[in-house]
């Protein structure tokens, strides 16, 4: 079994290097009294497990009877196909109509359920960033009609993709990646408990790949503990991602920036990267590929921009711009 899922935090107190953030959350849960919330950072830094401990701390043994988690790329990303097969809504589902009429007919229902021995129920809403404009617009207003007897939580990379409407009836939790001590000390912790051992270097070289993520670099000591000492890292972790991003900068050596656009657009879309996170994959393709110090200062200022919270779409497409000005000529 993974050791991802094996120790996944169970309770508040068991997720770790966000203590600030956690300790709002558990605030709430003990006045029973939680606002929507708009829940945000990097993929592995407790955002999923935080909400469900919320909800355990909340309703005891009901928990999971008044909270509903739905998953955006699920309910839009694939098809009516995919909600006609789901057993969740199958009983919901209409096929004579279109996706989005099923899609508000879906949350409305769920979110006119009443809550079991409780004031209000949790609406989970897990990569809230690939809402469509009009979802978002139906959220509102169901946000709107059942406030009383429900709390929407959104739980997303992409604060941004959130139109203002949502975001501004939402309380913004951001969990930060984590410090690599912080890293370090639970992998130590897992690897006593499997009786495994790592050597300090091979730690030293997850914790750089992981960058915050604990999930990946749980994942990444799972397949070095099981691999006798044989690991290339690098291979490990570059990913389909870090591939497609590769191959956005042949195509702006190509001289074909629209490519290059789609590409790096792609990712945000389709695999559900923030736009940090493309960055991230872009510096490591710099790593692997150019030494020039200008692409370094672009880097820098585009995780900057999009640390404020600035248009994804836009500073992506600013950033390539940059590296096929200044640099690929």
């Amino acid at each position: 079994m993974l050791w991802s899922e094996v120790y996944r935090p169970k309770r508040c107190d068991e997720i770790i290097g966000q203590d600030e953030v956690v300790g709002t959350i558990v605030s709430f849960a003990d006045a029973r009294s939680v606002p929507h919330m708009l829940i945000s950072g990097p993929h592995g830094t407790g955002k999923t497990s935080a909400v469900n401990c919320l909800a355990q701390r909340l309703y005891g043994e009901t928990w999971e009877a008044n909270t509903t988690i739905f998953s955006a790329a699920d309910l839009l990303g694939k098809g009516r196909s995919a909600l006609e097969t789901d057993e969740r809504f199958a009983q919901l589902y209409r096929k004579d109509q279109s996706l989005i009429v099923n899609f508000k007919r879906i949350v409305k229902w769920y979110a006119s359920m009443r809550p079991l021995d409780a004031d209000f129920k949790l609406m989970v809403v897990e990569d809230a960033g690939s809402l469509t404009f009009e979802a978002q617009q139906a959220l509102r207003r169901t946000m709107e009609r059942y406030s009383a007897t429900c709390r929407f939580i959104f739980v997303t990379t992409r604060p941004s993709a959130i139109i203002p409407a949502i975001a501004s009836r939402c309380l913004p939790l951001f969990f930060a990646p984590l410090e690599s001590g912080v890293v370090r000390a639970r992998l130590e912790e897992i690897l006593a408990a499997e009786g495994a051992a790592l050597p300090d270097d091979d730690l030293d070289l997850i914790i750089c790949a992981a960058e915050g993520d604990l999930r990946r670099a749980i994942m990444y000591a799972q397949i070095a503990a099981g691999s006798g000492g044989d690991l290339d890292l690098a291979d490990v972790s570059r990913s389909e991602t870090a591939n497609i991003a590769a191959s956005a900068f042949d195509a702006i050596r190509a001289g074909n920036f629209d490519a290059a656009r789609k590409i790096a657009e792609s990712l945000m879309i389709e695999y559900g990267l923030s736009a940090r996170e493309v960055v991230g994959e872009l510096r490591q393709v710099i790593r692997r590929e150019y030494n020039h110090p200008a692409l370094a200062v672009a880097l820098a200022d585009a995780d900057r921009r999009l640390n404020d919270n600035a248009n994804d779409f836009v500073q992506i497409n600013a950033l390539l711009a940059r590296i096929a000005r200044e640099v690929v000529q």
